[in-house]
């Protein structure tokens, strides 16, 4: 990895100009924040040299310039949800915030988009739109916390992914400062373009590696009035995902489906101190949310959602309240009460595969010294596979995480899937990109890195190893 060069007193003179001294860091204690994002092993934490907040494009344009000139990199820092390590400063230099660009810049009621710079938490773009009567349909389970810039940059995609598609399916067009220091507008409004490179869309799922996001126009779409939410509780899994095909072949068009293991279920319903939940000891919970136009459209599906169920060996099916959304946008942190350390990872599979797939990993874990615990967007192939180090010593922590990866990427690739499916590479996957992708595939993207970023000052250390 290339050796960058130290960010010295005039460096931080140089920045202090362009966005006053009050937003440039150089404290130890204030730079302890930027040192990891959600990664929780210490091992992996990283101090940057200096923390910078800037308030505009220009402002980060100037500061591109700067470290193209001086040699130093600059990590780009939203708000701080990464599970990829992607916000994590692994070369030190400069760590780039984007909380002082959040503004919603225009909500277009008629031509149903929203333009709102990067730092504009997701959660509060969804209920700008929301209070307009319109849908902004990216719902990543971190929505109060995450930025949209993160979003973007990772190809986040969630909880509504299986019916409206991920990040990038809801964006017309960014606002891009280049590696360079170029303010470049990408995309457009428009329904369909056949105008070139698609430009927004290479920089969608980059994770900063290609130019920092400052804005972005996004669509929305009309907010369904009618909505039902259903929990199927099984205590077989086999049952539980082998429902998917005929769910999703049924024509009921789900908006959500989601899986939760019975570890999930136990520790999510502690974590949120609810005493009553069904099945609790050994219920296996699929989340299901389908949204209509027509109130006899909603009870037709809802009546065929319900008899796919059952008749798919559910022992309970039941309306998914409030407390169920709430213990599955949780299951993250609920694993802060086992364990200090813990491991989340993100495979990705052909939706067919996801049953086979999860059984596989569920046996691959057996003959491992940690807990393996799975929540999934079973509706979309996604699965998140957590890791609890408990009190293991590193070393043999280390040893069996390798040896589980190993595994369980070779049968992930082996069935047509990919090593990321919403959280991105960042820098705990760095060597697996390396080791997993088709070499024609990889060298592409490097071409691109090296010809956009020449001197490699974006978010190095993450993605690929250009």
């Amino acid at each position: 990895m290339k050796i960058y060069q130290s960010i010295t007193p005039d460096i931080i003179n140089a920045l202090k100009a362009i966005t006053g001294p009050s937003f440039v860091k150089t404290d130890k204690d204030m730079l302890l924040q930027y040192q990891t994002d959600y990664e929780t092993n210490p091992a992996m934490f990283h101090l940057p040299e200096a923390a910078v907040i800037p308030a505009n494009a220009g402002e980060i344009a100037e500061i591109i310039k700067l470290a193209n000139k001086y040699d130093f990199p600059i990590t780009v820092r939203g708000g701080g949800t990464s599970l990829a390590d992607g916000a994590i400063p692994v070369c030190g230099g400069l760590v780039l915030s984007m909380e002082r660009l959040n503004k919603i810049l225009e909500l277009n009621e008629d031509g149903m988009y929203m333009t709102v710079e990067a730092g504009v938490r997701t959660v509060d773009l969804q209920t700008a739109a929301r209070k307009a009567g319109l849908l902004y349909a990216g719902d990543p389970s971190s929505a109060e916390s995450c930025l949209i810039g993160g979003n973007l940059a990772t190809n986040a995609g969630g909880l509504k992914a299986v019916r409206y598609g991920v990040t990038r399916n809801q964006v017309y067009s960014l606002e891009v400062v280049t590696p360079t220091g170029d303010i470049v507008q990408c995309g457009g409004t428009l329904k369909k373009c056949s105008t070139g490179y698609s430009l927004e869309q290479l920089i969608i799922g980059s994770e900063g590696t290609l130019g920092i996001i400052t804005k972005v126009t996004v669509k929305l779409i009309p907010l369904a009035p009618y909505r039902f939410d259903v929990l199927a509780v099984y205590t077989d899994p086999q049952k539980a995902l082998y429902m998917v095909p005929k769910l999703l072949k049924a024509g009921v068009d789900p908006t959500s489906v989601e899986y939760m293991d019975n570890s999930y279920v136990r520790d999510t319903a502690d974590y949120c101190h609810y005493t009553d939940m069904p099945h609790y000891e050994d219920g296996i919970y699929v989340i299901i949310t389908v949204e209509t136009f027509r109130e006899d459209e909603l009870d037709a599906k809802m009546e065929s959602v319900c008899s796919i169920c059952e008749d798919s060996g559910a022992v309970d099916v039941l309306e998914a309240d409030a407390r169920i959304w709430n213990m599955r946008r949780n299951v993250q942190t609920s694993c802060e009460m086992i364990s200090k350390v813990f491991l989340t990872d993100d495979v990705v599979v052909p939706v067919h595969k996801i049953a086979p797939t999860i059984e596989h990993i569920m046996k691959i874990g057996e003959s491992y010294p940690f807990q393996v615990k799975i929540n999934a967007h079973i509706g979309d192939g996604n699965l998140h596979i957590v890791l609890c180090k408990m009190d293991m010593d590193d070393a043999t922590w280390d040893k069996n995480v390798e040896e589980f990866h190993q595994q369980v990427y070779h049968y992930a690739y082996s069935v047509g899937g990919r090593l990321a499916g919403e959280h991105g590479i960042g820098a705990k996957k760095l060597k697996y990109m390396e080791e997993f992708t088709p070499s024609g595939e990889l060298l592409i993207m490097k071409t691109i890195k090296r010809a956009m970023d020449p001197q490699l000052i974006l978010n190095p250390g993450k993605l690929i190893d250009a």
